[in-house]
């Protein structure tokens, strides 16, 4: 019998290459082992009703029954953490498993040190989610706010800015907040969320099925526009200048985290310093608390996804805790709390 802190995992791939090195990554750390392993999606059900392992790492193309499917059959029986693992080839498909219930995104990974810190460390976060009472949250209704859209445009005194900074568990929330503001939303939308490089595109189509703004993936030297939403491409690090423009750069020497949180959220704070609105949420490690810090600092407005929310209460939760945030909020009243803050410019 395992020891009680030892996380169970259920591998769902079509490759007995990637299981095989999945397996080695995540049993080399002596907390985790894998109690099965799956080939497709028809296997992958009937193994996690009868190991009942406490999260599984999902691949979306396979045979017999792919991984979406999948996804929402384990999620409709046993509600557990799923973690997707795709190859670049399915990542327009991918982010679709958020919306059914999968936690997480994430590439198939090689052997190099980082990605197998990377994997494990999520793992241990991931397996540590309530999933039943996490879909609770999500369907939790957020009050209204398309109908004002028109009358508190006409409050708006300046321009403003909202920067979000975000990893794991950031796209459902990102998606939850972006689906509830309306298309006349007074001020544009900056994003930085921790992905993969080659995955941005993909969630920005995601994001943009699932809202009435125009979600596009950031363009060096484009000019912020209300109603938009950029997205910090993967492979930059994104900053905004005084003039409402994006420079897009090489990653900066030392970063641990890809995007930087940080880098957007501090040119944020210096670009429109009282006009700016940061938003921290769910994540692992603390990129983007010292970007807060810049906002609050600037007499920008500070906000922070609330614990009860969040996939991770990690970077949001150290940004709470060192006084740098205005205001904690459940996600389902973050779009309200933005929609007011955009008004009252």
């Amino acid at each position: 019998m395992q020891p009680e802190h030892i996380i169970r995992v259920l591998l769902v791939d079509d490759s007995a290459l990637v299981r095989d090195m999945i397996r080695d990554v995540l049993e080399s750390d002596p907390g985790i082992v894998v109690v099965g392993e799956a080939s497709n999606g028809v296997e992958a059900v009937a193994k996690a009703a009868l190991l009942k392992p406490d999260i599984v790492t999902m691949d979306i193309e396979m045979p017999v029954m792919g991984g979406l499917e999948a996804i929402e059959k384990i999620i409709a029986g046993r509600p557990l953490p799923i973690l997707v693992v795709t190859a670049l080839t399915g990542v327009r498909t991918a982010f679709a498993a958020i919306s059914k219930g999968a936690l997480d995104v994430i590439e198939k990974p090689d052997i190099s040190p980082e990605n197998t810190r990377s994997l494990i460390q999520k793992i241990r976060y991931l397996a540590k989610v309530d999933v039943s009472a996490h879909l609770q949250i999500m369907k939790r209704r957020t009050e209204p706010v398309g109908a004002c859209g028109a009358a508190i445009q006409k409050g708006v005194s300046k321009p403003g800015i909202v920067a979000i900074a975000a990893s794991t568990g950031g796209p459902q929330a990102i998606h939850a907040i972006l689906s509830h503001l309306p298309a006349a939303f007074p001020v544009p939308v900056v994003i930085t969320q921790h992905i993969a490089e080659g995955f941005t595109q993909g969630m920005v189509d995601w994001l943009n099925g699932g809202t009435p703004l125009t979600v596009v993936m950031a363009d060096n030297g484009a000019r912020l526009v209300p109603g938009h939403v950029y997205v910090n491409p993967a492979e930059y690090s994104m900053r905004i200048n005084p003039q409402g423009m994006i420079h897009l750069g090489d990653r900066d020497a030392g970063q641990i985290y890809h995007p930087s949180c940080d880098t957007l959220l501090t040119s944020v704070a210096t670009a429109y310093r009282k006009g700016a609105v940061g938003l921290i949420m769910s994540g692992m490690g603390d990129d983007g608390v010292a970007g807060m810090q810049a906002i609050r600092i600037a007499g920008g407005v500070t906000l922070a996804q609330d614990g009860t929310s969040s996939v991770v209460f990690g970077m949001n939760r150290v940004a709470v805790e060192r006084g740098f945030i205005n205001k904690t909020l459940a996600l389902a009243d973050i779009p309200a709390e933005l929609m007011q803050l955009a008004g009252g410019r």
